[in-house]
């Protein structure tokens, strides 16, 4: 992918906060930046759409709710379309029908990127399974 370059100046306090998250993270602080700085153009697109800290990464989800990938895998596997597709899906998680739109769109948007989290899930948890059923084995279960 190319890319540019931007020189911005930053308040000292904010450039002290992204230094520590820096050091913190294991990260440099371009590379920091240069991540909170998408994902604060796409929560900007997507109301209702923040990124959240995870043992496998950074990932969007649902300010108060669920994360992307979960709204979205649901909305795959229900066999309704349109307005019946968003409000059973809304019935089902306890969302508002506005709150899965906001997954529509943002899932709209970057498909190929919720689909890798889909893909990434499933995986971890067939691996799961299959521990959990290698050490039952040797429990004699």
């Amino acid at each position: 992918m190319a890319s540019r370059h931007l020189s911005i100046r930053i308040p000292n306090d904010t450039f002290t906060r992204l230094d520590e998250e820096s050091r913190r993270s294991g990260r440099t602080r371009s590379d920091l930046a240069k991540t909170l700085i998408e994902e604060g153009l796409r929560m900007e697109r997507h109301p209702g759409i923040i990124f959240r800290a995870g043992p496998v990464g950074r990932r969007p989800g649902l300010a108060g709710g669920p994360d992307v990938w979960e709204v979205a895998r649901l909305l795959q596997e229900t066999e309704l379309t349109g307005d019946a597709l968003i409000a059973r899906t809304a019935e089902l998680i306890d969302l508002t029908s506005t709150q899965i739109r906001a997954v529509v769109s943002y899932y709209a948007a970057h498909q190929e990127e919720i689909d890798d989290w889909i893909e990434l899930v499933d995986e971890h948890a067939r691996l799961a399974e299959e521990a959990w059923r290698r050490e039952e084995e040797l429990l004699g279960r």
